[in-house]
């Protein structure tokens, strides 16, 4: 019989209700009032709605209800819903003779003569230079040719307005910053002389250089960036600290030392001349001392200050 052909039963007492199974397996009380629309949907009274297709569905759908205490209400509806029992499959366990005998069958490799970690590893197939590569070698090669300052500094994540204003504050007193991989940086420290350089690049690293050592600036510029550090570098091929760049950097300026030299040069020079001058004049003053002794010694020196020939000696 068709969910579409169900005719409403009529209303009885709830003592005496009979169930009335339909062929779609669902389980409706006799004392409910059915009616079926002309969509061929079976309505309930309490609200429910149930297409014909849907009677055919794997899972029943079971309506329970309660009697109500006055016969002029409508029982209240219950859904429950049944969902299919989910399936595992467990593994079977091994008998015991069966273990023991894969335990002692077990396979047990030998252990290596030598250590594998001890074996030097395989060599590598080398790699053919692309153009980037070579282009980048070429630029950190003229950096460090040209460049009398190189700091290294931590690269830390800045955002991009903070590295721009960086960037910026760094360019007014002639100092670029460099950022160039370690793949590429690396090798050519290795072979050139700054190779003590290797330890100070760890991790991402960027350069500062500068035509000039401009270390006064640069660490001004740094102190007010406390997260991006100062590891070292190196002027004019001298390797700094961190505290060297720092010490140098409280030096005089270049112009006021060449001041100070040129000074200390120039009094050196005329201590030189007064001590090189002070024999002669002292002579000088001591002959002038004798000569007016002499003259007021001997009245017959002449004014001249040479003395008259003595008189000849008549022959016999």
């Amino acid at each position: 019989m068709a969910a579409s052909e169900v005719q409403a039963p009529e209303l009885r007492s709830p003592i005496k209700e009979k169930r009335k199974t339909g062929s779609s397996g669902l389980l409706v009380d006799s004392s409910l009032s059915n009616s079926v629309l002309s969509s061929g949907c079976l309505c309930l009274e309490g609200g429910l709605f149930l297409h014909p297709g849907q009677t055919k569905a794997s899972k029943r759908l079971h309506l329970t209800t309660r009697p109500s205490f006055s016969p002029g209400r409508l029982p209240t509806f219950q859904t429950v819903r049944y969902g299919s029992k989910a399936v595992t499959r467990h593994r079977r366990v091994m008998h015991f003779e069966r273990q023991k005998l894969m335990a002692v069958t077990e396979y047990i490799p030998p252990k290596p003569t030598i250590n594998p970690r001890c074996l030097p590893p395989p060599p590598t197939p080398p790699q053919e230079e692309t153009g980037l590569v070579r282009l980048l070698r070429r630029e950190i090669a003229a950096v460090f040719r040209d460049n009398r300052m190189i700091a290294v500094c931590q690269h830390v994540a800045l955002s991009a307005e903070d590295k721009l204003l960086l960037r910026h504050q760094l360019r007014k007193h002639k100092i670029l910053m460099k950022i160039f991989p370690n793949q590429v940086l690396k090798p050519f420290l290795e072979e050139s002389k700054y190779q003590n350089l290797l330890p100070l690049f760890v991790g991402h690293n960027l350069l500062l250089v500068s035509e000039e050592p401009k270390v006064k600036e640069m660490v001004r510029i740094l102190k007010g960036i406390p997260f991006l550090p100062l590891l070292g570098g190196c002027i004019d091929d001298t390797i700094l600290s961190r505290q060297g760049f720092i010490n140098y950097s409280k030096l005089p300026s270049l112009a006021l030392v060449q001041g100070e030299l040129v000074g200390g040069l120039t009094f050196l020079t005329a201590q030189t001349y007064s001590m090189l001058q002070h024999q002669p004049r002292q002579l000088t003053a001591l002959l002038d001392q004798y000569v007016k002794q002499q003259q007021e010694g001997d009245p017959a020196v002449p004014a001249s200050g040479q003395p008259e020939p003595p008189d000849p000696v008549p022959d016999p």
